[in-house]
């Protein structure tokens, strides 16, 4: 079942977050949440199997002014034990769903390039690889 995530699912969209590689808290998911759900900007939706949370996906609205108003999906996991058993794309169409409820003709999303099956997998879905870049990223001292 798919489903807008809550903030009772802190504790597990933490869990799948370290799967992906970005370990967080509940206490930190919850506070995240806190800030997303409301948001109209933003939608999560979480795949559950038998009563639990095992994947969510992270769609939000973004601009930029060199090419307008589109969106991304900032993050997708599904858990290890769940993985090709279609709930990604599953979750996948959702936010193509939500992404077309905004009114926006395009949906991005980015991965690393060590992801050589997350590439494949979005590929299948119909996404096509429009750029290779690098990011970069500066900590900024308080």
């Amino acid at each position: 079942m798919i489903r807008k995530a809550e903030l009772g699912d802190a504790e597990a969209l933490a869990a799948l977050s370290g799967q992906l590689g970005y370990p967080a808290t509940a206490a930190l998911m919850r506070e995240r949440l806190a800030l997303i759900l409301p948001s109209a900007d933003h939608a999560v939706f979480v795949a559950e199997v038998q009563g639990r949370v095992v994947a969510w996906t992270h769609v939000l609205k973004v601009l930029h002014l060199e090419s307008g108003l589109c969106a991304e999906i900032a993050g997708l996991v599904v858990d290890e034990a769940h993985r090709s058993e279609g709930l990604g794309a599953e979750l996948v169409r959702r936010a193509i769903d939500w992404t077309r409820s905004q009114g926006l003709a395009v949906l991005q999303v980015r991965s690393r390039a060590e992801r050589l099956r997350t590439h494949q997998f979005y590929l299948r879905l119909g996404f096509a690889q429009t750029k290779v870049q690098h990011l970069f990223e500066l900590r900024v001292p308080d």
